[in-house]
């Protein structure tokens, strides 16, 4: 018995091994080995429809089933209990590489995780903004410049379709312009080689940076990078804010995959009668 079971731990690790040498799956491998498509201007051509394929802040992974304490309701399962409150969707709670906040801010985020249905602005129907938004849905990429289109119901069914147009020519910020806060920030772009450098300031401070409390101050600046290899697009941000952050926020760089076909992304819709009651409870989402 002992042999045998030694004899499957052995083929398991000699699977893995296996597995490891052999790479990325083919469809990552010819994803970033297929010809990078270029604008007349000889730089990539980020058009296209974009999903996910790997990377970012990561949630609870499988771990997703909970037992349930004496405190909750009888009908308590212990499969569905992974979402009383959410956390298996809060990655920016659960990953480890989080923003590192001033000491005099640290009860200020814990007071508004606790209270996140009452102080989370996605509950008050409010914009995601940049970062929490995440990359967009679909690019429509000339020499000029550039329209990004991201879709709702991200960060656990949160936010609504957005979409942001950015002039490409490197042009500096103007302050006046700078001024007037937004959700999406006042954003102008820059080439560095082949990656494209979108550079963003004027930030509204009522959004957040994800779940779990993470607010910041209108001096909040964010860069994102994208570089496109083949058919995929590295995604970097790094999120600068001197006011609360002890230093900048490097998030988990994300992989981007083009679409086999178009994404239609529906028009931003309203907040549901749903979304309202939870703001009533105290049940962290």
């Amino acid at each position: 018995m002992k042999a045998s079971v030694v004899m499957i731990l052995v083929s398991l690790i000699v699977i893995s091994v296996a597995v490891q040498a052999q790479g990325p799956p083919p469809a990552q491998q010819n994803a970033a080995q297929a010809p990078t498509p270029r604008l007349a201007n000889g730089k990539p051509d980020l058009t296209g429809s974009w999903q996910g394929a790997g990377g970012g802040l990561q949630g609870s992974g499988g771990d997703m089933f909970r037992r349930c304490t004496p405190f909750q309701s009888k009908n308590c399962m212990e499969w569905t209990n992974q979402s009383e409150d959410w956390v298996f969707m809060s990655a920016t709670r659960l990953d480890q590489r989080q923003p590192l906040y001033k000491p005099e801010h640290w009860d200020k985020i814990i007071e508004l995780d606790q209270w996140t249905n009452k102080y989370d602005p996605v509950m008050t129907c409010l914009p995601l903004g940049i970062p929490r938004q995440g990359p967009p849905s679909r690019i429509f990429h000339t020499g000029n410049d550039i329209t990004m289109i991201y879709r709702g119901g991200v960060d656990g069914a949160g936010g609504y379709a957005e979409f942001r147009m950015i002039p490409l020519d490197g042009r500096p910020h103007d302050p006046r312009r700078a001024a007037q806060y937004t959700y999406m920030g006042y954003t102008v772009g820059k080439w560095e080689g082949d990656t494209l450098v979108l550079d963003s300031i004027g930030f509204s401070d009522e959004t957040w940076l994800g779940r779990g409390g993470f607010f910041h101050s209108d001096q909040m600046r964010a860069i994102e990078k994208f570089t496109r290899t083949g058919n995929q697009i590295l995604y970097e941000v790094t999120i600068e804010d001197p006011v609360v952050l002890v230093q900048p926020w490097v998030m988990p760089a994300r992989t981007l995959r083009l679409a086999n076909a178009d994404t239609i992304v529906a028009e931003r819709g309203s907040c549901t009668e749903g979304e309202h009651n939870e703001v009533s409870t105290q049940m962290r989402h």
